[in-house]
């Protein structure tokens, strides 16, 4: 029973040897671990005695590993609390940087945790929030109007009754304030008929955990940002796990490398403002032998991009997602 609870808990790099595998010729200078958690990359990495790690982590309580990490490799090793769209903030003038990594999923040490509320497994208030937040799901759920909830669960999650959803909720929330089991309840009564094998809340939690992270405009100003702060030659690697996210990486990657021809009988097209070559067009996921040992994997992509120019006009980037931008921008309301 105790080694079942354990292997649980046990936290697993995602793609962690494919990741290697492709930065390894880029080692002898700065890695910037954007996403640092349980410092999985960021210990693999730090093994080669040439190579230097500057971790962000926006919860706080990575901080307890980043410190047993410190001990162990000294100068070579930095953390911070900041959110990734914050790299510009860092003072890279004494480094080499090399490579900048996004792993944008959540533990199951962070699900499992009841004070974040990630999980619609626990009782209690709905939170949600990783750290240095604005609002939390609690709020989102209790005061944003019913056609902005419907928005973001439609958007978000995906959600095809989003609307009946949103109904409900300003419903009860007439009565009391709604708490993790209480939406969970909501859900499942308007959803009672679904046949589906994932729970009735996956979409609706997913949703408002996008939301009250901002996790969209979050990932969209961590590419850019990234982008600017590595020199010619770096390389941007992330590790996406639902498809929002993964257009999104898509998108930043392909439309600024090379383009082709709209005909396959004319010759490319030569594109001046391309900003990476990519050696692999299509996403790396995970093998067979890594989804025995580590299931939740199956959803994650990788894709990386190496930088060939220091043009930096992302305003296609922006314009093509601005409407999820505007959705989490509700929240300034709050």
């Amino acid at each position: 029973m105790n080694a079942t609870i354990k292997l649980e808990k046990k936290h697993f790099p995602v793609l962690l040897d494919e990741l290697i595998s492709i930065i390894s010729p880029h080692y002898g200078g700065t890695f910037i671990d954007c996403t640092f958690g349980q410092g999985g990359y960021s210990k693999k990495i730090l093994e080669n005695k040439s190579n230097k790690i500057i971790a962000l982590d926006r919860d706080i309580e990575t901080q307890k590993i980043a410190n047993q990490i410190k001990l162990k490799f000294g100068d070579r090793f930095n953390f911070e609390n900041k959110k990734f769209s914050e790299i510009s903030q860092l003072n890279c003038s004494k480094h080499k940087i090399k490579g900048v990594l996004f792993d944008l999923g959540y533990s199951s040490i962070q699900i499992n945790d009841p004070k974040k509320g990630l999980s619609f497994n626990h009782n209690g208030k709905l939170n949600m929030c990783m750290g240095i937040n604005k609002f939390s799901a609690k709020e989102t759920i209790n005061h944003l109007d019913e056609k902005s909830l419907q928005k973001i669960f439609k958007h978000f999650g995906e959600e095809f009754k989003s609307k009946t959803i949103a109904k409900k909720i300003c419903e009860f929330r007439k009565r009391k304030e709604i708490s993790t089991q209480d939406l969970v309840r909501i859900i499942n009564y308007v959803k009672k008929n679904n046949k589906k094998k994932i729970h009735n809340s996956t979409k609706v939690f997913q949703a408002l955990r996008i939301f009250v992270n901002q996790e969209i405009s979050e990932l969209i100003n961590g590419l850019i940002n990234s982008f600017k702060i590595i020199p010619i030659g770096g390389i941007i690697v992330v590790v996406t796990f639902h498809s929002i996210e993964d257009k999104i990486v898509k998108f930043f990657f392909k439309n600024y490398s090379e383009k082709s021809s709209s005909s396959r009988y004319l010759p490319i097209i030569s594109n001046e403002n391309r900003l990476f070559k990519l050696n692999k067009r299509k996403p790396i996921i995970p093998s067979n032998t890594e989804l025995n040992i580590n299931p939740s994997s199956r959803s994650a992509k990788l894709r990386y991009g190496i930088k060939i120019s220091n043009k930096s006009d992302f305003s296609e980037l922006i314009k093509k997602f601005s409407y999820l931008i505007n959705i989490e921008n509700m929240g300034n309301s709050l």
